[in-house]
C-alpha cells in the first residue's frame, strides 16, 4: 500500500477529514483539497494527530478545475476519493441550481479530465442512499433509483453519468453509499451533535415530524475504514453500501442522547412539522462490503454516542459559541 498516493477531494468535510486521518494513521501520503480554508481544528479530525504526510490545497471544483488537475499531475495520484458536494436535503429546494452545478456539472468536468490521467488506479465516488428515496426495507446495491429531492436527483444523475463512463471508457470508478453518519467532529446542525449541545446548554431542540422517520446510523470511523477497503479492493463499476446493523427512529435516537446526558426530553424537545420531501425510511443492506471485502463495523450506536458526547464535552466552551444553523455556500 506504500506506493499508493491518495488525493481526497472534500478533505475539510466531516467524513473526508476522518478518512484523511485514517490514511495518515496507515502511513500513506495524502493530498487534501477543499473549496474553503481549513476550519477550526475542533471540526477537523485529521488535525487531531500527526500530519507530516498531509498537504492541503484550497481549490473550488466549480472554478479551479485546471488547478486541481495540476495537483493531480504533480502528486501522480493513484487514488482519488471524492467527498465533495452540496449536501443538505431541505435547503436544496431553495436553490436547486447550486446543487446541480456542484453535484453534476462540475463533477462531470472533473471526471472527463480524470479519465485521461495515466496514474489513476481507482476513483471512489462517495454517493448517498438518498438516490433510492424512501424504502420499505434494506436496499441492495442494484436497486432502482427513485430520488425525491433536488439534492437526491443531483446525486443520482452524477452516479448514472459515472456508470456510463465506466461502460464507455473503463473508467476505474467505485461507489460508496453510507447510512447516516455521526461521530466526533460533526457540524452542529446535524441531529446528533445538535441534540447533545441542546442537552448541555439547556436549549430547545426541534424534532421534525415528531422524529418518526427511520434511519440507519453508522459511526464515521467505521465508514472511513470501509472507504479504504473499497478504494483498495473494490471492483471497478461496483457500488458498496456501508451501514450499521441497527435501524432507529430519530425520536429514539434523540431520547437516547437525552438519557445519556441525564436530561428529560420532555423539558427541551419541540415537535415541529416535517420538512418537504423528507423520506420516511433509509436502510441499506451492507452485506456486499462485509462479505466481499471483509469490512466489519466495530462501534455500536450506543458506544458511538458516548464517544461523540465525550468530544462535545471536551470542546463545550468552543462549541457553545458556534451556530447550530446551516449556512449555505453556493
Amino acid at each position: 500500500m506504500s506506493a499508493q498516493r491518495f488525493l481526497v477531494i472534500g478533505s475539510n468535510s466531516f467524513t473526508g477529514s476522518h478518512f484523511v486521518r485514517h490514511l495518515l494513521d496507515k502511513g500513506l501520503e495524502v493530498v487534501g483539497v477543499s473549496r474553503s480554508d481549513e476550519p477550526a481544528e475542533v471540526f477537523l479530525p485529521h488535525r487531531w494527530g500527526p500530519c507530516e504526510g498531509f498537504r492541503f490545497h484550497r481549490i473550488n471544483l466549480n472554478h479551479d478545475l485546471d488547478r486541481l488537475m495540476e495537483v493531480v499531475e504533480a502528486q501522480g495520484s493513484t487514488h482519488v476519493v471524492n467527498f465533495a458536494g452540496q449536501g443538505m436535503v431541505a435547503q436544496s429546494w431553495d436553490r436547486p441550481t447550486d446543487w446541480y452545478q456542484t453535484n453534476v456539472v462540475a463533477q462531470v468536468g472533473l471526471h472527463d479530465r480524470l479519465r485521461r490521467v495515466p496514474t489513476l488506479e481507482k476513483y471512489v465516488h462517495v454517493s448517498t442512499p438518498e438516490v433510492y428515496g424512501s424504502v420499505d426495507g434494506p436496499m441492495v446495491e442494484g436497486a432502482a433509483f427513485a430520488p425525491t429531492t433536488p439534492y437526491a436527483v443531483s446525486r443520482a444523475a452524477c452516479d448514472m453519468h459515472l456508470q456510463t463512463f465506466f461502460e464507455a471508457y473503463d473508467f476505474p470508478v467505485v461507489f460508496t453509499r453510507a447510512a447516516n453518519l455521526y461521530g466526533p467532529g460533526q457540524r452542529l446542525y446535524r441531529i446528533v451533535p445538535r441534540a447533545m449541545l441542546c442537552c448541555r446548554l439547556g436549549q430547545r431542540l426541534p424534532l421534525h415530524g415528531g422524529g418518526l422517520s427511520l434511519r440507519n446510523f453508522v459511526h464515521v470511523v467505521d465508514v472511513a475504514s470501509a472507504t479504504l477497503k473499497v478504494a483498495v479492493d473494490g471492483e471497478h463499476g461496483e457500488a458498496y453500501h456501508v451501514a450499521g446493523r441497527e435501524v432507529v427512529s430519530i425520536r429514539d435516537l434523540v431520547y437516547r442522547i437525552f438519557r445519556l446526558a441525564g436530561v428529560d426530553p420532555r423539558d427541551l424537545v419541540d415537535e415541529v412539522p416535517d420538512r418537504m420531501g423528507k423520506d420516511h425510511r433509509y436502510e441499506l443492506d451492507s452485506g456486499k462490503v462485509r462479505n466481499d471485502l471483509g469490512w466489519v463495523d466495530e462501534i455500536t450506536l450506543d458506544e458511538g454516542l458516548v464517544d461523540t458526547m465525550r468530544w462535545l464535552d471536551v470542546n463545550l466552551e468552543t462549541l457553545s459559541q458556534v451556530s447550530v444553523e446551516y449556512s449555505h455556500k453556493p
